[in-house]
């Protein structure tokens, strides 16, 4: 073969590769600035780029798990935590580049077991300078019971949010955890008996002195009602706004209802208050007693008694 031929063969295949190599850079570009949707604020989990990339995936169809892994390793490691993505639709580009570079700055805002959503959300809305309407309207929407369904612990929110994204963001991430602790607890999940077992729970956790009390309390609870015996607890009276305040004969008289445990048989429609997980493990658990009867002592804790007579030599101290 003469240099000249061996000369236009090898232009040839170097003309077929710059050919390639553009075609390749101008494909690369095109994908970068396809859009993307996106919520402005989005939570980024912990874990490595293969394990988030296929959670975010999972929640956003515009994102491929194979090639965008690449390019994040490209763009940089992504930041765990909540992200202030600057706008609801990006290029791919920009995408990619806010999940390793952006970050959102938060307030945290503790929900404490034995509160109530709606001083909650007072707090939130006095916090995080939002609509307590707002808030209430949004969480009677999209909540399954009047109250107990937020888990209770420390949220870091992102500031600038608003009403309906922080209750969507509490309600779903709440539904995740109590199906998700149901099946630890009772092997399965059943909204309505976990409605149950979050209303005993509710009153434990109102009720008990400490930790220690809670399968006690709960024990008077299930003997009361299995024998039909009206609970007759003051902390079920302890609902939504009067969280916080006093039970007295007046308002066990005209409390009309369906918490006023002194007027009605059995529990609550729905739960109390905000439990923990000590409470919930007290409800599915109650320890083994005859108890009906408690009565607070000197030193905050309760006295735990069979019988009325018993009960009331304890109220005589």
């Amino acid at each position: 073969m003469s240099n000249s031929k061996k000369i236009s063969i090898g232009s040839r295949i170097l003309f077929f590769g710059l050919n390639l190599f553009l075609i390749a850079i101008v494909s690369l570009l095109f994908y970068l600035i396809q859009p993307v949707g996106t919520e402005r604020i989005i939570h980024v989990p912990k874990g490595g780029i293969n394990s988030i990339i296929t959670q975010l995936a999972a929640q956003n169809s515009n994102i491929s798990i194979g090639f965008d892994k690449l390019l994040l390793r490209f763009f940089g490691y992504p930041q765990s935590g909540w992200i202030d993505m600057g706008g609801t639709v990006l290029t791919k580009a920009d995408y990619l580049y806010q999940l390793s570079h952006a970050k959102a700055a938060t307030r945290a805002v503790t929900l404490i077991p034995g509160e109530t959503a709606y001083i909650f959300l007072k707090q939130l809305s006095k916090e995080m300078n939002l609509s307590f309407g707002a808030l209430w309207r949004e969480y009677e929407r999209l909540s399954q019971f009047e109250d107990g369904w937020i888990i209770p612990e420390t949220y870091n929110i992102p500031l600038g949010v608003d009403e309906k994204w922080l209750i969507n963001y509490l309600i779903n991430d709440s539904k995740k955890r109590n199906e998700a602790l149901s099946r630890e607890l009772t092997g399965g999940y059943d909204e309505d008996k976990w409605n149950r077992i979050l209303t005993i729970a509710s009153i434990i956790q109102k009720e008990s002195a400490d930790n220690d009390e809670m399968p006690i309390v709960s024990s008077v609870i299930h003997n009361r009602l299995k024998i039909r015996m009206k609970l007759q607890m003051d902390g079920t009276l302890n609902y939504g706004q009067f969280s916080h305040t006093k039970v007295t004969p007046k308002r066990i008289r005209e409390d009309i209802s369906h918490y006023n445990t002194y007027a009605h048989y059995g529990l609550p429609e729905s739960p109390v208050c905000a439990v923990s997980k000590e409470a919930i493990k007290a409800a599915v658990n109650p320890e083994n007693s005859d108890y009906l009867y408690f009565v607070k002592s000197e030193n905050g804790k309760h006295l735990f008694t069979k019988t009325y007579n018993e009960h009331l030599k304890n109220i005589s101290k």
